[in-house]
């Protein structure tokens, strides 16, 4: 195969891994390392390293800088008001605990020269954004327990990277530049990191806010940059092009940048097409004549740092720190490793041979196979421990932005009869007050502002309805949180356009929510409704009592407003794309009074309750 025919079947089967791993509720890294395994050692239909040549080691390492960079854009320093003591141990004592427990592993369980152990130390402190995050995503963990994995694996990352170079720097290079050469590596490592990375961030910043960049050109300078800061920092030492983009990154992800929400979209997209055709290619460039020189040496290893290195670290670093048993236990248990340290492995090992210390023949076989031993095992086992241990947040709350009435009502009923949770947004106390009244979980402030956000616990959403008076905002709301809850998550009220003139004041269709309900279910006829007498009720559709049967007894004129699956999820009815109830199912619609004309100018008189009626047709739901 040509180098353009395996750059598209890495990229291809990158991507169809993501997928089958989205289908099948898997951890995509795994079916990365299947698939690069397949088409690599097992069926020899791709080796990257010989297609590619001397390009394949550069091309993995700006891939790397481009993860990393994209990983700080992602952490926020208000995470750390709830989990600051927890981070600030694991990036310092748990690093630290790590390197010398696993030094001391390699060297009496694994018969690793000691420089070589020492080497393996350094890197096995890594476990990296490239697999921490995809797990995160399936996992469904709480936010401050994510944060925990979150902010290890990036911090980590650069910091076991330098920390393998000056370890080799003092066993292999100390003799012709001395310890003052050494000292002087990490100061230039330092300096180049922080003082690149940050500054380049801070240039950056200066031209975002000051227009000196065009709003097309923003993400394009900022991927130039990245890797313009990651080439002149190793440039000047040697793996510290990790620490800079790492900082660019941090430093940019929390300036409160314009348009930051637009370069974090299209960096997630880039990163997630090189995470993962960097895992396959990977996996597929392993020798299986590497793999056989291991022994079981390297299996004690292997299980040594899984169930004893890494468990001590951290549960001894965490000691006297917020973090619950629970926490701990999963943090202690969960330590994947993923590119940096295979890509770290794969530079030093060839150094080590050169400079006579033949076990450093060894350092990249035993990377990879702690690297598909952690994946598998953490792969598999972090949300069944996740839910084991009670740090799951389960994704069916409903979240209303704007209260009236009308949402009051919704929301009873969605809590009181329906028995899914609800959070009631808004930032008037005035329009909050009946919610709050009725027992209404609310939440007063803007719904976009950042203190508000840090308060939510997001990954327990499962869908949110934009109903305020204002179609636009409605709009940027639903356009906020589509990244966060999906596209298809993000629920507004219809806009008002009914004549011809008022077509000018509806925003374009790509950045609005999805409608929900129905098209005349604006909000001003909402609330008409609701004073006419209108309720929401309820039915289950059973086996004996299906959709069709539910659509021949219901008002003609009742507005469906969702469907509750498994018994609390809540999910919103679209005109653009129905669902269809499924035997099991609960209907949530909006009914006119039986008694009463559909669209009287003025209720005459008070209308009675209706009757409930039996399970197997509509029900009244009291609102």
């Amino acid at each position: 195969m040509d180098i353009a025919e395996v750059i598209v079947l890495i990229f291809s089967l990158g991507v169809l891994a993501q997928w089958l791993a989205w289908r099948a509720h898997i951890p995509a890294i795994v079916l990365f390392a299947a698939v690069g395994l397949i088409i690599g050692p097992i069926a020899g239909v791709v080796n990257p390293s010989l297609v590619l040549g001397d390009v394949f080691r550069p091309v993995v390492s700006l891939c790397v800088a481009v993860i990393l960079f994209e990983g700080g854009l992602n952490l926020h320093w208000h995470e750390l008001s709830s989990s600051a003591s927890g981070v600030k141990r694991l990036v310092t004592v748990a690093a630290v605990l790590s390197f010398a427990l696993g030094s001391i592993a390699a060297h009496w369980v694994g018969g690793l020269e000691l420089p070589v152990a020492m080497v393996f130390g350094a890197i096995i402190v890594v476990t990296g954004p490239t697999v921490i995050m995809p797990l995160l995503r399936q996992s469904h963990l709480n936010r401050r327990t994510a944060s925990y994995l979150k902010w290890e694996g990036i911090i980590n990352d650069p910091i076991g990277a330098l920390a393998a170079v000056l370890i080799f720097q003092v066993f292999v290079l100390s003799d012709q530049s001395g310890h003052g050469g050494l000292l002087s590596g990490l100061l230039i490592a330092l300096g180049s990191g922080i003082g690149l990375g940050g500054g380049a961030a801070w240039l950056l910043g200066r031209a975002f806010n000051n227009g000196t960049i065009p709003e097309y050109l923003k993400a394009p300078c900022t991927l130039a940059t990245v890797l313009v800061v990651y080439t002149l920092s190793n440039h000047m030492q040697h793996e510290a092009g990790l620490l800079a983009v790492t900082v660019m990154g941090l430093w940019m992800g929390n300036m409160d940048l314009p348009s930051m929400g637009e370069m974090r979209r299209f960096k997630e997209y880039i990163t997630l097409m090189l995470v993962s055709s960097v895992f396959v290619m990977l996996s597929a460039d392993i020798d299986r004549d590497i793999l056989n020189i291991l022994d079981w040496h390297a299996v004690a290893l292997i299980l040594a740092l899984m169930f004893i290195v890494r468990p001590a670290a951290v549960l001894i670093a965490t000691i006297w720190t917020d973090m619950r048993w629970s926490e701990r236990i999963l943090v202690a248990w969960i330590a994947p490793r993923g590119i940096v340290a295979t890509a770290v492995a794969g530079v030093f090992g060839p150094d080590l041979v050169a400079a006579g210390y033949e076990d450093g023949a060894l350092l990249a076989p035993l990377m990879f196979a702690l690297v598909f031993a952690t994946v598998i095992s953490h792969g598999f086992s972090i949300g069944w421990l996740a839910r084991r241990l009670d740090l799951t947040v389960t994704p069916n709350t409903v979240l209303i932005v704007g209260a009236s009435p009308w949402t009051t009502a919704l929301a009873q009923t969605i809590k009181n009869d329906l028995g899914s949770n609800i959070i009631l947004v808004d930032s008037s106390w005035h329009r909050l007050r009946e919610a709050r009244l009725n027992g209404i979980p609310v939440q007063y402030g803007e719904i976009l502002s950042e203190e508000l956000q840090q308060g939510l616990e997001l990954g327990s959403v499962n869908c949110l309805l934009a109903a305020t008076s204002n179609d636009a905002y409605n709009a940027l709301v639903c356009r906020h949180f589509s990244q966060e809850l999906g596209p298809d998550r993000v629920f507004q009220l219809p806009m008002y356009a009914a004549e011809e003139s008022h077509k000018r004041r509806k925003v374009a269709k790509p950045l609005t929510g999805v409608m929900a309900f129905s098209e005349d279910s604006q909000y001003e006829e909402l609330w008409r409704r609701h004073f006419q007498g209108w309720s929401f009720s309820k039915t289950r559709i059973t086996s004996t009592y299906d959709w069709e049967n539910f659509l021949a007894d219901v008002s003609g004129e009742s507005i469906p407003i969702g469907v509750v699956k498994d018994g609390r999820r809540m999910i919103f009815h679209a005109p653009l794309n129905p669902i269809r109830p499924q035997p099991g199912d609960t209907v949530v619609y909006y009914a006119p009074p039986e008694s009463k004309p559909i669209k009287p100018p003025v209720p005459k008189k008070t209308p009675k309750a209706d009757k409930e009626s039996s399970s197997d047709g509509p029900v009244p739901a009291e609102a």
